[in-house]
């Protein structure tokens, strides 16, 4: 297995450790949302890494990007902030994902509503987690 999905299945493994939502793994989003909400883990770009020769080493601050979706009557806001704030929980109690990479680090979550015909409106948001780790080969 590349050390990229190595540290991708560990945020994965991470993510699902939390208790309420589905989590789920570059998925499309289902038709219906869990009562507990929905978290998509999406693999992001690894972007152009650094790279030092001696030896040689690929070094990337890999973007990935973590979707919280909810859909609920009331209190819609207060869902969203509760399973982002579970997110950083898990984040920051495991930044090197169990030594699997330098550093993880989250951005704040970019929410949104997305209007659904005939149901609940859907409060959502797009939270980027920045993978800091390194590689033998851009294709290791």
């Amino acid at each position: 297995m590349t050390t990229r999905e190595t540290v991708l299945g560990a945020l994965f493994t991470s993510l699902s450790a939390i208790s309420g939502p589905v989590v789920l793994r570059d998925e499309v989003l289902p038709e219906r949302i869990p009562e507990g909400g929905l978290i998509i883990l999406r693999d992001g770009v690894p972007g152009a890494p650094e790279v030092t020769l001696s030896p040689l080493r690929y070094h990337y601050e890999h973007r990935a990007e973590i979707e919280v979706i909810v859909q609920v009557a009331t209190g819609r806001s207060a869902t969203l902030d509760t399973l982002a704030a579970a997110i950083g929980t898990r984040i920051a109690g495991n930044r090197t994902l169990g030594g699997l990479c330098d550093w993880a680090e989250p951005e704040a979550p970019s929410p949104v509503d997305l209007p659904v015909e005939g149901a609940t409106t859907l409060r959502a948001a797009i939270i980027g987690v920045i993978l800091h780790y390194s590689a033998s080969d851009p294709l290791a």
